[in-house]
């Protein structure tokens, strides 16, 4: 009976230092680690192992470049696909054809000047001396019956050489529940016909934009400032007014003159956002607006 000491006979004869040359799959033989104890000792033990595994990752690498040499590549010639872009947005279209347009064309001619189309929401440009007709046929037509100014502003284009301003009037109808927004342009200057007989309501917007823009409305009732004293300098929804605090005559004529300490302190305060009514001057004017006294004519 053989000794438990014996091992197995194997033709590869083990020399320190030499490595066995790994099979067709890239993994040496068994053979080639040496057994503990021999001469070849632990450090040639470590060496075998670690090109056992080099071994297998140049196998892998063979194999991985295999595989795409073998994928079909486009030659040069051959041109690549198109970049899908990028979905663009919804973008006004012409509404000459729409059916409200095509009344007011019949009932007002050369009154539409422009119409179009943007998310089902139809604007007619009009001419600025038909606004007022134009609005009395939009409220009394059976088949549009527009009965409500839900809002009249302005707006001021100051690079726009010949028409700079445009009055917007979006109007609705309560019983068909339908939109539509009426644009007129206007030069510098230019007045415009006021429909407060056609909706009262527009006795406010109308006053409004007067104040904001300098838009004078024909025929208005009582066209005078909402917003800003009476005898206030400019417009301040202009696009030319300053957005920050200037000195104007109005400040001149009903504020406390303030000395330069306290015009620099006022100044830094405003600089740095702390409190505006900061000074005993701008407290003073406070409290008077605060006590019911009439520093300027009430609205009727």
């Amino acid at each position: 009976m053989p000794d438990d000491d014996d091992k197995p006979d194997d033709l590869t004869p083990k020399v320190p230092g030499v490595v066995v040359p790994a099979d067709a799959k890239g993994t040496p033989p068994a053979s080639s680690i040496p057994a503990a104890g021999e001469a070849a000792g632990a450090d040639a033990e470590k060496a075998a192992m670690v090109e056992q595994a080099k071994s297998r990752v140049a196998a892998v690498k063979e194999s991985l470049a295999g595989k795409s040499a073998t994928t079909a590549v486009p030659g040069p010639g051959v041109p690549k696909a198109p970049v899908k872009k990028k979905e663009e947005g919804p973008k006004p279209v012409d509404a000459s054809g729409h059916t409200l347009v095509k009344r007011l064309e019949a009932a007002f001619a050369g009154a539409v000047l422009e119409a179009m189309e943007f998310i089902g929401q139809v604007a007619i440009r009009i001419a600025p001396d038909r606004i007022n007709a134009v609005c009395k046929f939009l409220r009394d037509d059976p088949e549009a019956k527009f009965n409500y100014l839900s809002d009249l502003t302005g707006v001021h284009y100051p690079l726009g050489p010949n028409e700079p301003f445009e009055i917007v009037y979006n109007l609705y109808s309560i019983t068909r529940n339908e939109r539509v927004r009426l644009k007129v342009g206007l030069a510098e200057g230019a007045s415009i016909d006021s429909v407060t007989d056609v909706w009262p309501s527009a006795n406010w917007l109308e006053r409004e934009v007067f104040d904001l823009f300098g838009v004078h409305f024909r025929g208005h009732p009582d066209l005078r400032r909402i917003l800003l004293p009476p005898d206030w300098e400019g417009h301040p929804l202009r696009k030319d007014y300053p957005l920050e605090f200037i000195e104007n005559a109005w400040t001149q004529r009903h504020l406390p003159e303030l000395t330069d300490v306290q015009r620099e302190q006022l100044e830094q305060r405003r600089a740095y956002g702390l409190e505006i009514l900061s000074v005993p001057q701008e407290r003073m004017m406070r409290e008077i607006l605060q006590s019911g006294k009439e520093v300027m004519p009430k609205d009727k």
